[in-house]
């Protein structure tokens, strides 16, 4: 059973006493994952990495860009010491900001003149390798963060530190980038945000080791956000597995002392080999994608990318370059109506939250200029099943846009499918 912040236990029988033959009986908790005070969606919650150099941005409602895979590598950008060509990232940039969202850049394999001893890497002009000398890597940092001052929010100090296909090097070093750029970043501009090098491969022992000897050495003192990368074993699996890596990632974090802010930015490397999501999962995944990411707001989760924007040689595709958002882009964009102003309040699942073993839910608070309701979006990880509408409950709102009323005491049906269940409106004062 997952849940971000908590075990759920089933209770023993009331009446009967405990074995005291065996191991002590954990403590049965019941309730929600979490509720805390009431605190707003942020629009930037809803990211995506942009697959694409050619400027062009969602055509749907987004909170925050990633540029990666879209001409941007340190590779591209620099191939030769001394010569930099900014054509991408100036698109990019500029494609931002006409769109009005926050851009995330992302550094990440080394031209192959800083380091020409080492292997090439996933990228034929770059490797895995950290540079010979840091001070190319200075140079380069420097150059972003001075080119793009106050126009990039945030910068990801390396794209995936603890998979070999992307970082060859120790840890002690990738602290010591991380140390340097973090300097370089906060003197050029002091407003960005740092988010610390990308830590994927989370399902894996080694890349745990990895990331916790990361936090171990401090690393995170020098950044703003930690950098994870959250996905599913298989792209056919539920969104909600993803709350096992969220639960694994706040353990760490704890037992190292270190809080930070946590952005999920990006996938596995693997993504592109699996198979294509039909329309409807693909649609319902999309949605819980960003639904996982509210979920785990205990786990100081903040923002979601999803990967990619642009791209269609992956298993749930938004949107092609060129073309028209999909029936997933589209019900992404209908959550963020639906959250436009709403506040959550709790998030829980199964018999803990009173709700069927299968059923998530999380609760909000809308404030409107006239009026003020709550609201629940609530759906299955696999399976359907049957609730009872609450005392207050007043109509229910699918992702196509249709709108059911519903009485108090009705039976709901819940699909994989997250409705906005909301509750009569308290008029303002």
């Amino acid at each position: 059973m997952t849940a971000s912040a908590a075990v759920f236990l089933v209770a023993s029988t009331p009446g009967k006493s405990a074995d005291v033959t065996g191991d002590p009986a954990e403590q049965v908790i019941s309730g929600p994952a979490w509720t805390l005070p009431a605190a707003p969606v942020p629009s930037k919650l809803f990211g995506v990495t942009i697959n694409s150099g050619t400027g062009a941005m969602p055509s749907f409602r987004v909170g925050a860009v990633r540029f990666w895979d879209s001409g941007t590598r340190w590779s591209e950008i620099q191939r030769q010491r001394g010569e930099f060509d900014w054509s991408a990232p100036d698109r990019l940039v500029n494609g931002a900001e006409k769109a009005g969202v926050s851009p995330l850049f992302v550094f990440g394999s080394t031209p192959r003149w800083a380091n020409p001893a080492a292997s090439a890497g996933p990228y034929s002009d770059g490797t895995a390798a950290p540079p010979t000398d840091l001070a190319d890597w200075e140079t380069f940092v420097r150059a972003v963060a001075d080119r793009y001052r106050g126009r990039i929010e945030a910068y990801e100090l390396w794209v995936l530190a603890n998979d070999q296909k992307f970082y060859t090097g120790g840890v002690e070093t990738l602290v010591d980038m991380a140390r340097r750029a973090s300097v370089i970043i906060r003197s050029s501009d002091p407003k960005a945000t740092i988010a610390c090098p990308g830590m994927g491969q989370l399902w894996t022992a080694e890349g745990v080791s990895f990331y916790r000897r990361f936090a171990e050495l401090g690393g995170y003192d020098h950044c703003d956000v930690a950098s994870v990368k959250l996905f599913q074993r298989q792209a056919s699996d539920p969104p909600e597995t993803m709350l096992e890596l969220t639960t694994s990632i706040d353990r760490v974090m704890h037992e190292v002392g270190a809080h930070p802010k946590v952005w999920n930015t990006g996938t596995t490397y693997s993504v592109a080999s699996q198979p294509r999501l039909d329309e409807t999962t693909a649609r319902n995944y999309a949605v819980r994608f960003f639904l996982v990411g509210i979920y785990a707001r205990k786990s100081n989760l903040e923002r979601m990318y999803f990967y990619n924007w642009g791209g269609t040689k992956i298993p749930l595709v938004l949107q092609p370059v060129g073309g028209v958002p999909t029936s997933a882009a589209l019900a992404v964009d209908r959550l963020q109506s639906w959250l436009r102003r709403a506040y959550s309040r709790s998030c829980g699942r199964g018999n803990a939250a009173n709700l069927p073993e299968n059923v998530f839910q999380c609760d909000f608070t809308i404030r409107e200029p006239d009026r003020t309701y709550d609201a629940t979006i609530r759906w299955t990880d696999k399976g359907t099943a049957s609730v009872v509408a609450d005392r207050n409950a007043e109509s229910i709102h699918y992702l196509d846009g249709s709108i059911k009323a519903v009485q108090p005491g009705d039976t709901i049906t819940l699909t994989e499918e997250p409705v906005l269940i909301t509750a009569k409106a308290v008029a303002q004062r």
